[in-house]
This record gives C-alpha cells, structure tokens and sequence, in this order.
C-alpha cells in the first residue's frame, strides 16, 4: 500500500483508529516490536541422567508444565525433578514471565505460549523455556501476558518455528513481533485486569467441575456397593453372574478409513476408552449403508465391552446405549443384550472397582490384552432390585447432566474470554472511564 492509499483508507476509518501493518488500532495506540520492549534469559542444560526417579528433588520445569490456555500445572506424570546439586542462578523467582522455547507437541501449539511463576517453591530454569526480562517501564507484565496469548503473536511464532518433529522457536523470531501497544501504561493495565477476572472466573468453574465429580464419585462408590441405600430400599442384593442377565455377542467390521464413510452413527471399540464414559451420550464415527452390512446393529438397552486394550487394567471397559436409535458396533467389541436390568445402572456399576478387579483377572495377552464374552459372562455382580436399580441410575445420571452443564458454561466463558482478548488486544473495545472519553472527544472535534 503505497502512502496515498493510506491515506484514503484512513480517511474512510472509524473516528479515533489509524490503519496499520497490523490492522485497525486506535490512534493513541503505537506498533512496537518485542525487541523494544523485552530481553530472552536462555535456561540451563541439565542432564537428564540426573532426573530422579523418585518423586525427590527439585523441579525442573518443562514444556509439558505448561498450559494450552497459558499458565502452568504440574502432576506426577508431567515433573521432573533433579536429584543433584545445581546452579543457583537457574532458580525462578516468584512472579517470573516465561515462554515455551521447544515443543513437542504434534500441532506444536505451546510454542512460545506464557506462563507466571506463582509459587515460592523452588523451580529450576532449563534450556527449553526463555525467561522475559521487561527492559521498558512503560509496559505492563499481565497486560504482555495476555498478548502472548493472542493469536496475532502466536501465529507468527509458528509460522517462523524450526524443526519437524520437535519445533523450536528463537529469540530473534520472538523479538521480530510487532504487536499494537495502548500508549498509556493504565489501558494496559485496564486490559489485563479485564481478562484476568475471567480467568479467575474459569478457574472457579473448574473447581466447582472437581468438586461435583468428586462427589459422583463418591455417589457411586457408595450407591453401587449397598452401603449407602436410598430412602424406602432394603434387604440383601442378590448375586448373579453376567452370563445370567442377557445374551452375549460380537461387534464386527468398520474399519478406521470406514468412520467417516456416511451418516449413520457407529461406535468404535477404542471410542469407548477415549470417548465415552458409563453410557452413550454423543457419537464419533458415522459409517455408510455399505459398511453398515457389515457391522452389527446395537439395541436399545445393550452394553458395550472394549474387547482389546493396552493394560489389564483397563480392559473390558464397558458403556450402556440408552437410545432408541440405528446404531451400529464395530469389531473387538463384546456385547451384552441384558433381560429384566436397568441398563444405565449396568452403565455405571461394570465400571466400579471390584468389577475392573474381575476383568482385569480374565484379560489374555500382554502388548495387547482381550477380553472374550465367554470370560465377561462368568463375573459375579450384586444386584438390587430393578426399582431401585432406576432410582441409583436417576441420582448418578443427574450428577452427570449437572457437570456437562457446568461443562458448558466453562467452554461457553472460554470462548467469551478469546473474543474479549480479540477485541481489547486489538483495541475495538476501549476500557476508558467517562472523564478520558470527554478528553479524547474534545480532541476530536478540535482535530476532525
């Protein structure tokens, strides 16, 4: 665009907003790059032959610390710890900023995401992070933060990335940035508040998910034993084995280049491990008439047993179809058509502990472990009468429907906070208080 175009195009702009190599910012908002505005601290090389194996030491953070959505979580199975002596230079402080420099990731989507070191315990600092050093006073740290989080800066980022199957980003590709900056640092820091109150908010969801899983959780364990009864329910439950409630058969066909060959919904064995959680809620594969011959078409009430899987752990894990739909099974899945038995009560309770317990000592194979009909018919169940089978199947199915709607509100508020970070980030939307607004109207009118 050459300068007269410009010009023309800045002529037909909302009032207050220039155009720029970004887009549309406001007028009193100036394109800086990061090189301007920050230094990279590169981390230490520790060696990996010191990484305990103990759950001891100190932790050294890594890209599996960090976040999709920015931030930092650590868990047993994503720490490591160093077991010897190290550098003290290589300590984070508390309220330290920093990005992901390596990843490992196959959509490589936590290049160069942020995260703030919020805890007092001691992390160490290595290669694959960089630590931001603001060298600029006129820039606030939550506010850069949040533009570490916008897509205009991580498109770029990944648009520069080195690398195949491990990508790298650089310092220099993270100072070529430019981004739109509000001049005043009290925008900024307007803007940060803004999107860390729905974070705050978030965080709140999710804690609040925790809490109502954990109690289904203990619903169920109490519920589906006996040892906590429902009001007007009594006497002993009776012990059956598997084979006893129904008829047993086989899923067939569907292969993985089928899943998506038309619109009739099917379900997979490994769908029931990744997918599917006590009975069917949703639908993953979609198969056409012609593979459908081949597959087996599901009943209302049935139960499905992945009949292959990695551990004997987790084999046999099982998933009650509730619906009245055509719906079809494929392969290495075992079927349950039961008589007389609350099929979401089944759903729940053949997933419990002491029912894995059993499994697990029928599964065959090592690499691979499968579970046949003729081994899931001979597990014994304790079974209360059908009234009060429906009674536990309607409690625990309410718990479910409650967290899928908080579910909801957390993906509903998630995608709120990204359009408010598209707008504030960008300045479509000004958090100005009235008197500044006055200021810049009477600027306006004696600057049309």
């Amino acid at each position: 665009i050459n300068s007269y175009q410009l010009k023309i195009m800045n002529y037909q702009l909302k009032k207050g907003y220039k155009l720029t190599e970004v887009g549309v910012i406001p007028e009193d908002w100036t394109l800086r790059s990061l090189r301007e505005m920050l230094h990279i601290s590169s981390g230490f090389s520790f060696k990996s032959e010191f990484f305990s194996t103990t759950g001891t030491g100190t932790i050294v953070l890594t890209p599996g610390n960090f976040k999709l959505e920015g931030g930092l979580y650590f868990t047993d199975r994503n720490t490591k710890r160093y077991s010897v002596c190290y550098p003290e230079s290589t300590v984070f402080q508390k309220g330290d900023l920093l990005v992901v420099m390596t990843d490992l990731t196959p959509d490589c989507n936590l290049l160069g995401k942020p995260a703030f070191i919020e805890t007092e315990e001691k992390i160490l600092h290595n290669q694959r992070i960089g630590k931001l050093n603001l060298i600029t006073e006129n820039l606030d740290k939550n506010f850069l933060y949040f533009l570490l989080l916008s897509s205009s800066y991580l498109r770029k980022i990944k648009e520069q990335a080195t690398g195949s199957t491990v990508r790298h980003t650089s310092n220099n590709s993270i100072y070529g940035v430019v981004l739109p900056i509000p001049s005043r640092i009290e925008e900024q820091r307007s803007i940060a508040s803004a999107l860390s109150d729905m974070d705050a908010l978030l965080v709140g969801i999710d804690r609040l998910i925790a809490k109502k899983r954990d109690l289904k959780q203990a619903a169920m364990q109490q519920l589906l034993t006996g040892k906590t009864r429902l009001p007007g329910f009594e006497g002993e439950w009776e012990v059956k084995r598997l084979g006893d409630l129904g008829t047993f058969s086989k899923g067939s066909g569907v292969k993985k280049d089928d899943a998506k060959s038309g619109n009739l919904p099917c379900i997979r064995y490994g769908e029931i491990y990744t997918h599917h959680s006590n009975y069917i809620k949703s639908f993953n594969s979609w198969i056409s008439l012609e593979v459908a011959k081949t597959a087996t078409r599901m009943k209302q009430g049935d139960i499905l047993f992945a009949g292959s899987g990695e551990t004997k752990e987790e084999i046999g894990k099982c998933v009650a179809f509730i619906d009245d739909l055509e719906v079809y099974a494929g392969g290495d899945i075992v079927i349950l058509r039961p008589l007389n038995v609350n099929s979401m009560f089944l759903g729940y309770y053949l997933n419990t502990s002491p029912i894995n317990s059993q499994k697990a000592s029928k599964g065959q194979g090592d690499a691979v472990v499968h579970i046949s009909a003729n081994a899931l018919s001979s597990i014994e169940v304790s079974l209360p009468s059908v009234a009060e089978q429906n009674e536990i199947a309607t409690v625990l199915s309410d718990m479910d429907a409650e967290i899928a709607a908080l579910e909801q509100r957390r993906d509903k508020t998630r995608a709120l906070k990204q359009g408010m970070m598209q707008e504030l980030l960008t300045g479509r939307i000004r958090l100005i208080d009235n008197r500044e607004k006055k200021q810049q109207d009477i600027h306006h009118a004696n600057h049309p």
